[in-house]
């Protein structure tokens, strides 16, 4: 059987001001990559918005950017669940 780890997909806007504050997001989410609870990430410095996929839970992907001094301003989960709900 596949594996069955959840894959979530997450919207974060970060209030980031220069290239140190989206490198600093990169690298945090470059090492949860490389552990293996991030599958892809794109980091926008000009909308300011941290698009990340992978089976890392919401509170711990807040925790770990929340550690590079970076003010999150709203998360958004992408994830289908909506549809789950809507066809109930």
């Amino acid at each position: 059987m596949a594996s069955e780890v959840a894959e979530h997909k997450y919207q974060l806007n970060v209030k980031m001001t220069c290239g140190g504050c989206s490198g600093a997001v990169t690298r945090v989410l470059t090492k949860a990559q490389q552990e293996g609870s991030v599958s892809s990430f794109n980091v926008d410095l000009g909308t300011q918005l941290v698009n990340v996929t992978g089976p890392i839970e919401e509170a711990a992907l807040v925790e770990k950017i929340q550690k590079t001094g970076k003010q999150i301003i709203s998360v958004t989960s992408l994830d289908d669940s909506v549809a789950e709900v809507a066809a109930a």
